[in-house]
C-alpha cells in the first residue's frame, strides 16, 4: 500500500491491532492526539483484560475475543509488528479501502520540524547487537541518541517523548518494515539475509524485498555487506535520494567506498579524502566485544553508519570499547577442565549457528529445539571440520541428527531425547566428556527454544546453570 501523511489525527478512527507493548504504545499516542482508538487482540486472558483496563483508563476502547472483524467506520488500522499480512483483519481492511500501517510508521508521521534524523539497521541476525554498538559509538561522538525500534523503548514513545535527540539508532525487524512504507532514514544497513520468517512473507523474494525497504530515500549511505551479495542487490534496487553512496562492509582489506579490516585493524576508506589512496584506522579488533567474525562484521556496520553520520574516528573506537553485548550472545560462561563453555542460545536460526560455529575451533556443539521449518544440511556441511562431538536437544533434533550422518558421519553424536527440567545439565555434561583440553562447548541451538524453554534467555540461563554445576563438581 502507498504511505500517505496524516497532518492532523483529530477525530480520525482507528483501529490498534494488538494489545502488547508496540500496541499499547501506539493507542495511547494516538488517543492524546485526540483520535478515537479502538483496540482489538484475540486473546481474552487475565493478563489481557489487566491491560485493556489500562489503556481503557484513557478513553480508548478495546475488544477482545475478536482479532478478525474491522471495526465499523475504521479510517486507519495501526497493526503490532508480528501479525502477518494475510491476517483476517487486514483482507477486510484492504477490502474497505483501508490502510494499514505499524507502529513505526506512525512514529515515523509523528515526527516534527527538526526531528531527529534515523540511522537504520536490518539483517537476519546481528540487528540488536549492531544498533547497540552504533548508540554506543555515537554517544562517544557527544551526541545525544537511544537505540530504538525492535529493542527498548517503542519509538513512537520516544518521538513523542520530551527528550531533544541528535540522532536515532534504529532496529528495524522485516516485520516492521513491511508495515512502515514512508520511513526515509539518513543512512541505513542490511546486515545479511537469509532464510527466516518464511511462513510470515511467504516468500524468501517477498523477506528480502521487506528488508530492502530500509533503505528507500536514503540521503547519506546505504551500507551493505560485501560477502553477502543479496544485500548489495537490494541497494541497487532501491530509490534513494541523488548522492547516497553505497558502502560496502567486509573482513578482508576494503577497497574504496568500503570499511575491512588489514592486520588487525578496523579501517575506512569509504568517509576519507582521496579514497582511492588513503585509509583511516579506526579501532582495533581487540576493541570489539566478543572479537568473533561476525561481531566484527556488526562493529563495521555500526561504524559506517555513525562515519556516514560525521562522527570522528576516536568516537568509533571508544564507542566500540564502551560496548558491551546482552546475554546469551556468544557469551561466555566458564572454562572448566581446559575447555571453554559460550553461551549462544540466541543463535536461534542456521545463519547465526553458523556464524557461531565458524568463532570457534574445535567445537562441541549442543544444537536443537524447534526448527520452524529450517534444514541443516549446510550448516552442517560448513562446520563439519570444526566439530569434535554434538548433543542434540529438543523437538526437532531429528533433523540436525541426520544432516550430521549424512555431512559429519565421522564425529559423535548424542541424542537425549527429554524435555525435563535436568535436561541442560545431562547435555553439558554429555558434551563435557566428548571435549578435550582446548575444546569449545557451544549452546549455538539453531533453532527456537519455545518446547523446552520459555524463550532463548531462559534456554542460556540454563545452560550456565549447568557449567556452574559441572565446575563445582569439578573444583
Amino acid at each position: 500500500m502507498g504511505s500517505r501523511q496524516v497532518t492532523s489525527w483529530q477525530g480520525m478512527n482507528i483501529t490498534v491491532a494488538g494489545l502488547g507493548v508496540s500496541g499499547i504504545s501506539a493507542a495511547r499516542a494516538l488517543a492524546g492526539l485526540g483520535a478515537s482508538v479502538t483496540v482489538v487482540d484475540g486473546g481474552d486472558s487475565e493478563a489481557h483484560r489487566t491491560r485493556a483496563a489500562e489503556v481503557e483508563s484513557l478513553g480508548v476502547r478495546v475488544r477482545l475475543g475478536d482479532a478478525e472483524t474491522l471495526p465499523e467506520g475504521t479510517d486507519l488500522v495501526v497493526t503490532s509488528p508480528g501479525w502477518a499480512p494475510a491476517s483476517p483483519l487486514f483482507t477486510a481492511a484492504a477490502a474497505a479501502g483501508v490502510e494499514v500501517i505499524g507502529d513505526v510508521e506512525v512514529a515515523w508521521r509523528l515526527r516534527g520540524p527538526g526531528a531527529a534524523p534515523w540511522l537504520a539497521v536490518t539483517g537476519t541476525n546481528g540487528k540488536t547487537t549492531t544498533t547497540q554498538m552504533l548508540a554506543s559509538i555515537l554517544t562517544a561522538a557527544g551526541l545525544r541518541t537511544v537505540a530504538v525500534g525492535n529493542i527498548g523503548t517503542p519509538i513512537i514513545d520516544v518521538v513523542l517523548g520530551a527528550t531533544p535527540y541528535d540522532v536515532l539508532a534504529v532496529e528495524l525487524s522485516s516485520y516492521q518494515l513491511h508495515w512502515a512504507p514512508g520511513v526515509r532514514a539518513h543512512s541505513a544497513a542490511v546486515l545479511n539475509l537469509a532464510p527466516d520468517h518464511l511462513d510470515w512473507h511467504g516468500s524468501m523474494e517477498a523477506y528480502a524485498a521487506d528488508k530492502g525497504r530500509i533503505y528507500e530515500g536514503n540521503t547519506v549511505a546505504c551500507v551493505y555487506n560485501v560477502a553477502d551479495k543479496a544485500t548489495e542487490d537490494l541497494v541497487v534496487e532501491a530509490d534513494v535520494e541523488e548522492g547516497c553512496r553505497a558502502i560496502g562492509f567486509t573482513l578482508g582489506a576494503p577497497g574504496p567506498s568500503m570499511l575491512g579490516v588489514v592486520d588487525g585493524i578496523l579501517v575506512d576508506r569509504a568517509f576519507v579524502e582521496n579514497r582511492q589512496k588513503n585509509a583511516q584506522e579506526l579501532a582495533e579488533v581487540a576493541d570489539v566485544d566478543p572479537p568473533a567474525p561476525h561481531n566484527i562484521a556488526n562493529a563495521l556496520a555500526a561504524a559506517a553508519l555513525a562515519r556516514a553520520f560525521g562522527v570522528p574516528p576516536k568516537a568509533v573506537r571508544d564507542g566500540l570499547r564502551a560496548f558491551k553485548p546482552d546475554a546469551h550472545r556468544i557469551a561466555y560462561v566458564a572454562e572448566v577442565g581446559g575447555v571453554t563453555y559460550i553461551d549462544d542460545s540466541k543463535a536461534t536460526n542456521t545463519h547465526a549457528a553458523e556464524a557461531s560455529l565458524a568463532a570457534y575451533e574445535p567445537v562441541v556443539w549442543i544444537a536443537g529445539g524447534l526448527a520452524k521449518g529450517a534444514t541443516f544440511d549446510e550448516t552442517v556441511a560448513t562446520a563439519a571440520k570444526r566439530l569434535r562431538g554434538a548433543v542434540l536437544i529438543g523437538a526437532d533434533r531429528h533433523l540436525i541428527r541426520e544432516a550430521l550422518a549424512r555431512h559429519a558421519p565421522e564425529v559423535p553424536v548424542v541424542d537425549l531425547d527429554r524435555t525435563d527440567t535436568g535436561a541442560m545439565l545431562a547435555a553439558v555434561r554429555e558434551a563435557a566428556r566428548l571435549a578435550q583440553p582446548g575444546d569449545t562447548v557451544l549452546l549455538a541451538p539453531a533453532c527456537a527454544s519455545m518446547d523446552m524453554f520459555v524463550n532463548y534467555a531462559k534456554r542460556g540461563d540454563a545452560f550456565a546453570d549447568a557449567v556452574r554445576e559441572l565446575a563445582a563438581e569439578s573444583a
